[in-house]
Parts: structure tokens; C-alpha cells; sequence
């Protein structure tokens, strides 16, 4: 089980945007920043970083600017298929570009897993998605 991910930023401004926008549709929020350091995680008192699922940084432990990873991508599961596409029209308004519409995959699907997919202003791929 993962207990936390790590995002590369080149731009922490432009992150945090783009992060509050999509992690607000889908019922997260930032808890912490700092140092060069954005914590997300599900709304709730604890305003830690240990109560974070996501860090975006712009820090580098090898002191490089970020990048994005080729084939990486981090998938955040949304309580509907409502918020899916909420959270994809709230990054594509915050930076963010389209890397493939809300709607059921497959495509000829009527039920089951509904997805989104967006890439962040550094380029780093993330999905979003609901079940049912």
C-alpha cells in the first residue's frame, strides 16, 4: 500500500494552483507548506504533513531542477464520476493540459471505471478516477 507520493515542481506557485484546483474537486486540501514543500491530503483537522497522500516540491534531493518521469503516472481515486471531471476542468483552468477527457474506459463502456487524465504545469502525468 502507498502511503504517500512525491511530486516534482519546477514551479511551486504554479503547482500549489494548479494542486488546490484538482485536489479541491475531489475532497482534498492543502494541509502544510513550507521550505519549498506543498502537503495535500483528505479534509480534516490534521494539518501535518503526516495526514498528506501527496508532497509537491520543488526541492530536489539532488538539487536539479524537476522534471517530469517518462511513464509515470499517479492515479487519485474521486468519490464520483462528477468530481472526476470537476477536478480535470478545474486543472485544465490552472495550468494543467489534457492528456485524455473525463469519460468510461473503455470508451465504449457505459458503466464501470470513469477517468480523466491531466498533466500538471512541470508535466508530470496524473489520472483521476471513480468506479461504478
Amino acid at each position: 500500500m502507498i502511503g504517500y507520493v512525491t511530486i516534482g515542481a519546477l514551479d511551486g506557485e504554479a503547482a500549489g494552483k494548479f494542486y488546490d484546483a484538482v485536489f479541491g474537486a475531489i475532497g482534498s486540501e492543502r494541509k502544510t507548506e513550507g521550505g519549498g514543500w506543498l502537503g495535500y491530503g483528505g479534509i480534516s483537522d490534521d494539518k501535518s504533513m503526516y495526514a498528506c497522500h501527496t508532497a509537491v516540491t520543488s526541492a530536489t534531493a539532488n538539487g536539479e531542477p524537476a522534471r517530469a518521469g517518462n511513464g509515470i503516472m499517479i492515479a487519485y481515486k474521486a468519490p464520483s464520476k462528477e468530481a472526476v471531471a470537476a477536478a480535470h476542468a478545474a486543472g485544465l483552468a490552472n495550468g494543467g493540459t489534457d492528456e485524455g477527457a473525463p469519460g468510461f474506459r473503455p470508451p465504449e463502456a457505459t458503466s464501470g471505471f470513469y477517468g480523466a487524465y491531466l498533466r500538471d504545469p512541470t508535466g508530470n502525468k496524473i489520472g483521476l478516477f471513480a468506479v461504478g
